[in-house]
């Protein structure tokens, strides 16, 4: 393989395996509006490490232990399905709780919740690791930072996106933001 067509390949792989962790910024912008730089960062950040880890994780485990890993493939969208229906479920009960107060609803995702977030939003890429099986490691090494870099950018344009949606939605914010997680994690579960 050339490297424009390594090049390419991993940018696609990035854009495919982003968009579940765009679609939760987006929703994690919805409900904090007024959103620091630095926490854009450090989520988009989490979702990125996540969507670099995943696929190395796969690699390895096809180098090592894929027996194991096959027994745990069928598992993946029931994991990411119900993760993502846990935190969704959250803020749909504060957003309906706080629905009848006169501020805004907010709702800061604390690091719990952003790690199993980036964990279910990713844990799909896991699967790269056998597309990528035939890779040398420092070529599946790039493949999964190209991926991670790729995730970055959607995951800081879904935040700003969705804190422009969120200022103008305000109390439904919540609402919204919790009714996509859930979203995301059933197109998970019956795509996977």
């Amino acid at each position: 393989m050339d490297i424009l067509q390594f090049l390419i390949t991993s940018c696609m792989l990035g854009v495919g395996l982003a968009m579940d962790a765009f679609s939760v910024s987006v929703a994690n912008g919805l409900v904090d509006p007024g959103m620091s730089k630095k926490r854009q960062y450090i989520i988009a950040g989490t979702y990125a490490g996540f969507q670099f880890l995943m696929p190395m994780i796969g690699w390895i485990c096809v180098h090592t232990v894929v027996t194991y890993f096959k027994a745990v493939d069928p598992f993946i969208p029931w994991i990411a399905l119900i993760l993502l229906t846990y935190i969704g479920g959250k803020m749909i009960l504060e957003g309906i709780r706080q629905k009848d107060m006169d501020e805004p609803v907010t709702h800061r995702v604390e690091a719990g919740e952003l790690i199993l977030q980036g964990i279910s939003t990713s844990i799909d890429a896991l699967s790269v690791g056998f597309t990528i099986a035939d890779y040398p490691v420092a070529d599946a090494f790039i493949a999964s930072l190209i991926i991670a870099v790729v995730t970055f950018i959607l995951c800081m344009i879904g935040l700003r996106l969705g804190r422009k949606a969120g200022d103008r939605l305000t109390g439904r914010a919540s609402i919204a933001g919790g009714i996509i997680l859930i979203l995301i994690g059933l197109k998970i579960f019956f795509t996977h």
